[in-house]
This record gives C-alpha cells, sequence and structure tokens, in this order.
C-alpha cells in the first residue's frame, strides 16, 4: 500500500504543479479564464491526496503523522481544501485586501515544496520497507523441512510489503525416550503492515527460543503467551495461533489452537475434522490456561491450516471466498503432493477474487503423511 500511495501521491503533485502554472500565467497574462483551469486542476489534485493519505493510513494502520514530512504532508492537504472548498474567499489583513485568485501561486508553489519533501521521505521509507521484507523473508523457511514420512508446502501473500502472519515448520530437539517430533506453527498478529510485522518477528523469535527448551507443547505455549503479553501491555496486539507437534513414527498430532481459525484434518476416507482445542489468543490475558488436543494422523491425511485472510478474501462484490469454497476444494482432492493441494487451493482463491485488491494476509501450511517414518 505504501507504493500505491506514493503513486496518487504524485498524480497530485503533477495536478497542483498544473494548477500553478495555471495560476502563473492567469497572473502573468492578466487572463483571468485560467484560474478555473487552475482550481480544475487543484480539485482533482486533493482528491488524489485524500487517495494517498486512506491508502498510507491503511498501511500504518492509522493516519501518519509520525515526522514532520508526514505532518506536513497532511497540512498540504488542510491547505489544498481550502482552495477547493473556498474559491472565491477573501479576507484583509491590516490595510491589504486578499483573496484566493491572489494566493493561488504562492499557495500552489508552497504545496509543490511540501510535496518535494514528502516525496523524498516517501521514497526512502519505501527503500527501508523492501528491506524490511527480505529480512522477513529470512525469519520464515524458504522451503519445507525434510522429513521422511512428511509432505509439507506452504504459501503466504502480504497484503502489504510486510506482514503480520508467520509460519513455520521444523524439527524439535529429540526428548529421551522419544522420536522426533516436528513443530508446526501458523500465527496470525492482529493489524496489518509494520506493527504487525514487528511483533511478527519477536514471535518468531520466541518460538524457537522456547521450542529448544525441554518441555510440552502445552507449557511452550503458555510461555508464549507470557511473553507475548509482556510485549503487548495494552492488550491491542493480540496473535491468534496454532501450534502442533507430530510424531511421524507414531503418527501422532498433539496441538493447541490459541484463538485461530480451526485447521482442517482431511482423512484418507474423505472425512473433515475440525481442530479446535486450545484457548484464547495469546497476547490478552498473561495468566490464561490452554487446553492440548490430540489426534491420529494416518497415511493419506491432509491437514490444512490457514489465517483468516484465506477464507476473507474478496471479490469485487466484496463476497468473501468462505470455508464452504475452501472445504469443496479439500473434498475433491483424492491425492497428489502437498504442494499439488497448495497450488489447487491458491489457484481457486485467485479464480474467486480476481482483480479485487485483498487488506490481509493470506498464509496456508498443508501437510500430508506420506508413510511411517
Amino acid at each position: 500500500m505504501i507504493e500505491t500511495s506514493t503513486f496518487w501521491l504524485r498524480a497530485a503533485a503533477c495536478l497542483y504543479a498544473l494548477g500553478l502554472l495555471h495560476s502563473l500565467l492567469a497572473v502573468g497574462r492578466k487572463n483571468q479564464k485560467l484560474y478555473p483551469v487552475a482550481l480544475g486542476s487543484f480539485r482533482i489534485g486533493v482528491v488524489l491526496h485524500f487517495v494517498s493519505l486512506i491508502e498510507a493510513s491503511m498501511a500504518y494502520g492509522r493516519l501518519p503523522l509520525d515526522t514532520v514530512f508526514e505532518a506536513l504532508n497532511v497540512c498540504a492537504f488542510l491547505i489544498a481544501l481550502v482552495f477547493l472548498f473556498f474559491p472565491d474567499l477573501k479576507f484583509t489583513i491590516g490595510e491589504s485586501r486578499f483573496d484566493m485568485h491572489d494566493l493561488a501561486f504562492p499557495g500552489g508553489l508552497a504545496l509543490l515544496v511540501l510535496f518535494a519533501l514528502e516525496l523524498a521521505d516517501r521514497v526512502m521509507m519505501k527503500r527501508d520497507l523492501e528491506i524490511a521484507r527480505e529480512i522477513q523473508s529470512w525469519l520464515m523457511p524458504a522451503a519445507p523441512p525434510d522429513v521422511r514420512g512428511v509432505d509439507i508446502a506452504f504459501a503466504t501473500r502480504p497484503a502489504n510489503t510486510v506482514a503480520g502472519d508467520y509460519y513455520d515448520a521444523f524439527a524439535r530437539p529429540a526428548a529421551p525416550g522419544r522420536s522426533e517430533r516436528l513443530l508446526l506453527v501458523v500465527a496470525d498478529v492482529a493489524g496489518k503492515s509494520v506493527p504487525a510485522a514487528l511483533l511478527m518477528a519477536t514471535l518468531q523469535a520466541s518460538v524457537h527460543t522456547l521450542a529448544s527448551l525441554p518441555a510440552s507443547l502445552l507449557e511452550l505455549v503458555e510461555s508464549l503467551n507470557q511473553y507475548v503479553c509482556a510485549q503487548n501491555p495494552g492488550g491491542h496486539r493480540f496473535t491468534t495461533a496454532f501450534l502442533a507437534e507430530f510424531e511421524p513414527a507414531s503418527g501422532r498430532l498433539a496441538y493447541v489452537n490459541a484463538g485461530h481459525n480451526w485447521p482442517v484434518l482431511r482423512r484418507s476416507t474423505g472425512e473433515i475434522e475440525r481442530l479446535r482445542t486450545g484457548g484464547v489468543p495469546l497476547g490478552i490475558m498473561p495468566n490464561s490456561r490452554y487446553e492440548h488436543g490430540s489426534t491420529t494422523v494416518a497415511v493419506g491425511d491432509l491437514l490444512l491450516i490457514f489465517t483468516d485472510g484465506l477464507v476473507e478474501a474478496q471479490d469485487e462484490k466484496e463476497q468473501e471466498y468462505g470455508e464452504i469454497r475452501m472445504l469443496a476444494i479439500l473434498e475433491k482432492i483424492s491425492g497428489g503432493t502437498a504442494a499439488e493441494v497448495m497450488q489447487q487451493l491458491m489457484t481457486s482463491v485467485d479464480a474467486f477474487v480476481g482483480a479485487a485488491r485483498q487488506f490481509d494476509d493470506i498464509t496456508c501450511l498443508v501437510m500430508r503423511a506420506t508413510s511411517p517414518a
């Protein structure tokens, strides 16, 4: 959204410049007929400027006022509104009388100066976000782990340059008397863009740190919740998460669902099971108690873990993709690799939404048991 906001800001700057040029010509040639053209350019520029501010606000989750340039950008918009709604305004300062025609040129020049400063700041911000996206990609696995008897695939599509969704799959250190355990994680930090991405990064570090300790899955989740609460004093940035521990040798799957969308376990027989046992989202109450669920994943069974961005994806009519369509895809699948299942699912979502813009991150993880380890 930062890229789109910058595009509309540049378009608004061009129209403001066009209005400034016509104002200059009107003053130089003393041609009053050029003033309506100048005002028309300013009016269209105001609309595009407003679109730019909306896009920036959606990217940040609020109106951006963190830097001097961002504050000046908002001030420039307010100045432009005066040109738009009060083209015939007249006022007196001392013995001098002024109207909006007198201020069209200096006002337009001031707008261009402010825009030049804001665009320079926006270009630097875009570069920083690109670096942040690259760093974020390092935090999540680029390829699924190579585990005997397990086929895994994942996909993520951020709505903005950086995302608040998190997925992971890695082996936990072997505990005495237990076989290899595979930890699966899919989480969704409330909010969008940079704030959510920063919390996602701290969540990823916490998961890996806690997973290296000799703790049960339930203890891991409760410790993770305490950490997220400590980083979220107001409770406004909670995180929904699904964590599961899979033992390929026995097929046992232990899991905790912390307020997340219920994952789907499709049996090889076609039966559908939803994994819902757990508790509230992470980061709300530090002393929350969670329950863990347990099931068995047999050869041929398929597990789908997803974030709400999948089922809430909207088409141009603002209709949601929904779980009914998602489950219909899974019911049609009788075989294929995890990557093939993922491809069918994402193709279905793409066909549904078409060219409609999405406002939430989409993340999915698919695991299929292929053979006993």
